[in-house]
């Protein structure tokens, strides 16, 4: 566009003004607005949302009309804003909430600029968000940001490519597998995954290593996943039972559910700010959509260590308040945005919320008492029936639980290895369920 706009000129094309990068944090929005401008060759001009809003009427707006105009002389270029909620917030929520009119002034300037300049021009806006949903409708209508572009988190070839980039300027030994590492890592972004090298890097010094080994990586991962190790807190006998039942509970119950993830780890040593000891499961590959039994496979595997404790100490403890919130949270999903119950399926009950009639403020979906009554008893029925299955298995599988908790008692952490070495084989995963055969879509 910007070295040949008259290939598509020509031809009649206008160029597009301005490109929306949509996606979570630390994906890497800005390196990509950055690298756009770099293959391009021409100027570029960042600035923050942020850098726009200030405590005097008129600054916001001058500094937009300032930028426009420097970005015209230098032209072609690239104009770049990032966190461009923070000034393209909807108009009508900010009403409705109380009214910043600095913000909105500075919102209209913006919109009258790129109105005000041509395709032909060579200036091309880009902006960046993690929440595109609270950003002005005016602002994404054609003829302003044309194209949204979703900068998701990567895959696990992403991953690996991404370790390969960070890895470069680290010393590595023989044992370091990129491709074990980015299987290990679902869900993480290009700033988790840097963070991990580093992290990585920084253990392989404090032992005095010369080299960066997969220990390392791993111990990184955790981190990250789970908090820092504190050994030094001083945890009563007792405690350190239950938390081994505990753990013991989630391990078997997620080892022998079909659909729940791969168990990777379990330790009773406690980390980050309030876990005596954490269960670390991950999936095998990158998943996309989810089963009814594997959403019930993750809730009896949260409820595993609840139910250890019952059967082991005849009572509770407070240590499964998070995974009993988690549980909740599935449970609740389940019934009101995936329409999985029994009594109200193939129904979606989210709640809207969304700018009301001519702009009146948010509109949010009322639901009746007696459907708000229903749902409850739905996500009671599936996390009774799970808890059902998960005392059951456990009462079965007895005799390892008391063998795992045991070994953690003595050893305080085991690894996938001796997770399998204590449990035998994993039963074989479930197959999907395969298409009617005549290939025709419901």
């Amino acid at each position: 566009f910007l070295k040949d706009p008259q290939q598509y000129t020509r031809l009649g094309a206008r160029l597009p003004k301005g490109v929306l990068l949509v996606g979570p944090p630390g994906t890497g929005k800005t390196l990509l607005a950055r690298a756009v401008a770099g293959e391009a060759g021409v100027p570029f001009f960042s600035l923050s949302g942020s850098d726009f809003v200030e405590m005097f009427v008129g600054v916001g707006a001058a500094r937009v009309r300032d930028l426009f105009r420097q970005a015209k002389e230098k032209a072609p270029c690239i104009i770049f804003i990032d966190e461009i909620d923070a000034i393209g917030k909807s108009r009508a929520q900010v009403a409705v909430v109380g009214g910043h009119d600095e913000r909105e002034n500075t919102l209209n300037q913006l919109l009258t600029e790129i109105d005000g300049f041509e395709g032909t021009e060579g200036v091309i806006l880009m902006g960046a968000t993690n929440r595109p949903e609270v950003l002005d409708p005016a602002l994404l209508r054609p003829g302003r940001f044309d194209r949204q572009v979703l900068v998701d988190r990567p895959d696990m070839k992403g991953r690996e490519a991404i370790f390969r980039v960070h890895t470069r300027r680290l010393k590595l030994a023989d044992d370091v597998d990129l491709a074990r590492l980015a299987a290990r890592t679902p869900g993480f972004v290009g700033a988790d995954i840097a963070g991990v090298c580093n992290e990585a890097a920084l253990l392989a010094g404090r032992k005095g290593r010369e080299i960066v080994s997969m220990q390392e990586f791993e111990e990184a991962i955790e981190r990250v996943v789970a908090g820092l190790e504190k050994k030094n807190r001083l945890i009563n006998e007792q405690e350190r039972r239950i938390v081994a039942y505990h753990e013991s509970g989630h391990a078997i119950v997620g080892y022998f559910t079909p659909g729940a993830d791969e168990v990777q780890k379990v330790s009773i040593v406690p980390r980050g700010i309030g876990a005596l000891g954490y269960t670390l499961q991950m999936p095998l590959e990158d998943r996309y959509l989810m089963s009814r039994s594997e959403l019930l496979g993750k809730i009896k595997g949260l409820l595993g260590g609840r139910a250890a404790e019952e059967i082991v100490f005849g009572e509770v403890s407070t240590g499964a308040s998070n995974d009993l919130e988690r549980v909740a949270r599935l449970a609740r999903s389940m019934v009101v945005v995936y329409g999985m119950s029994e009594k109200l399926p193939n129904l979606s009950l989210v709640q809207s919320s969304g700018p009301g009639f001519l702009g009146q403020g948010p509109q949010t979906e009322r639901r009746s008492e007696r459907i708000e009554q229903m749902i409850d008893e739905e996500v009671l029925q599936i996390i009774r029936t799970c808890y059902e299955d998960t005392r059951a298995l456990l009462q079965e599988k007895r005799a390892l639980l008391e063998q795992m908790a045991a070994a953690l008692l003595e050893r305080e952490v085991l690894d996938h290895d001796d997770i399998v070495r204590l449990l035998g084989e994993r039963p074989a995963r479930s197959e999907p369920a395969r298409p009617a055969s005549d290939g025709r879509a419901g």
